[in-house]
């Protein structure tokens, strides 16, 4: 009887032991309660829908939505590196920015934000069917790139708006 208490013993304390560990690694994550950020390019989705145009330009809105299960996240200015793309072949136009770039949006489940694409209507434009951007937060560029699908035109003075509330 001896022997099966003393081994009932040392089993708990190797199973305590082992078990340890795995409690430890556990806990932050139990603590943290966090769910990823809705700004990181694999946890939302945008798409590209004509706008309104104004003189002399053409307009698209590049609206981005997170799903539920993200957290909400702080986008500032207008998306930096925007490519733009047609049936997968990049067209060699390069846009440049405008307005406030340091206002700052909150984006996340329920709080869809959009940017403006401003096309010069007097230049010779290009079809595209994708863009491809990188986000920026107070502090900086967020790392990878977004993508947006929707049927546009873009010409040489195109120029990318900043981030805006709301879809």
């Amino acid at each position: 009887m001896r022997t099966h208490h003393k081994t009932a013993i040392a089993l708990a304390a190797a199973l305590l032991t082992a078990a340890a560990p795995v409690v430890a690694q556990a806990a932050p994550a139990a603590e943290r309660g966090a769910a990823p950020s809705a700004c990181r390019p694999a946890n939302h989705t945008a798409k590209i829908t004509s706008a309104p145009a104004s003189a002399g330009h053409h307009h698209y809105r590049v609206t981005l939505t997170a799903p539920r299960g993200y957290d909400p996240c702080a986008l500032a200015g207008s998306p930096t590196d925007v490519r733009f793309s047609d049936h997968g072949s990049r067209t060699p136009v390069t846009a440049g920015r405008y307005g406030d770039q340091s206002a700052v949006v909150t984006f996340g489940p329920g709080r869809p934000v959009h940017f403006d694409i401003q096309v010069p209507g007097d230049a010779r434009q290009v079809r595209a069917d994708e863009a491809s951007f990188t986000l920026r937060g107070p502090d900086g560029p967020i790392p990878g790139a977004s993508f947006a699908e929707g049927a546009l035109m873009v010409a040489p003075g195109t120029l990318i708006g900043p981030m805006e509330q709301g879809a």
